[in-house]
């Protein structure tokens, strides 16, 4: 699920324009009794661009999810809580991050998109570095765990039509996810291929997650484009963690909602 571009690196450049100004103010306003239109609209927006580009840096981001590859934990519209104290605020500009903390099985993660870092995607964390994952039918397993999902029967949801809503079990951590009854997870495995992983037939396959990265799958699983598209993630490009929805324009009812 694409959610955005790097926002906090426009917020970087506009700081930095924002700062000049500020400074060039100071150095020659000496004796003048009027600011110039260019101190109006530039210096003194400053100050707030600061302080919401330290937010969001620091502390935590918002973004809108557009897509329905993490139905039916996420739903379009929903306006995400990205905690970046979670695993570490990240530098702009650049993919150095403060570390404190670390990914964990089942995490609704914000990531840097693979293929093109200057795009958010958001998924679920199923796989950690060393873990030997199953995928049978759209089910997941890990370690050698038996597979785990209890059918709860056909979604309610106007975006659930049709679909199959199961609660899924990993690493002792429920969650609830859905299959096309007519799909059940038969997507081509396009990037995981050898030597991390093997395929036994369509909708069947075992990975092993190499050193430093991540696999990551939506929990709309016969609708997402995921780690089975374009690879494992590398741990370096985690951006944050999904703590909460804070509002959706279209259900009122998902104010403040905790995903699973």
């Amino acid at each position: 699920m694409k959610i955005g571009y790097a926002f906090n690196e426009l917020l970087a450049v506009l700081l930095l324009a924002t700062g000049a100004l500020s400074l060039a103010w100071l150095l020659l306003r000496r004796g003048r009794q009027h600011k110039p239109w260019w101190v109006h609209w530039g210096a003194d927006f400053f100050t707030v661009i600061a302080l919401v580009f330290t937010c969001r840096v620091a502390l935590a981001d918002w973004q809108r999810v557009p897509s329905a590859s993490m139905e039916p934990t996420l739903r379009v519209g929903d306006m995400l809580l990205i905690n970046h104290l979670a695993y570490g605020p990240r530098l702009p500009f650049t993919n150095t991050a403060i570390p404190m903390g670390t990914p964990q099985r089942g995490d609704i993660a914000v990531f840097r998109y693979p293929p093109d870092v200057s795009q958010f995607y958001v998924k679920r964390i199923v796989g950690l570095p060393g873990d030997k994952v199953q995928f049978r039918d759209g089910i997941l397993a890990v370690n050698g765990q038996p597979l785990q999902a209890e059918d709860l029967g056909w979604g309610t949801h106007p975006a659930d039509a049709g679909q199959r809503l199961l609660r899924e079990t990993l690493g002792g951590r429920p969650h609830e996810m859905k299959l096309n009854p007519f799909v059940m997870g038969r997507l081509p495995l396009q990037a995981l291929g050898e030597p991390d992983c093997q395929s036994e037939r369509p909708a069947a396959w075992t990975c092993t997650v190499p050193p430093e990265h991540l696999l990551a799958i939506g929990d709309n699983r016969d609708n997402s484009a995921d780690s089975r598209a374009w690879g494992f993630v590398p741990e370096r490009e985690i951006y944050g963690r999904v703590d909460r929805v804070l509002f959706n324009y279209l259900e009122f009812d998902r104010f403040w909602h905790k995903p699973e």
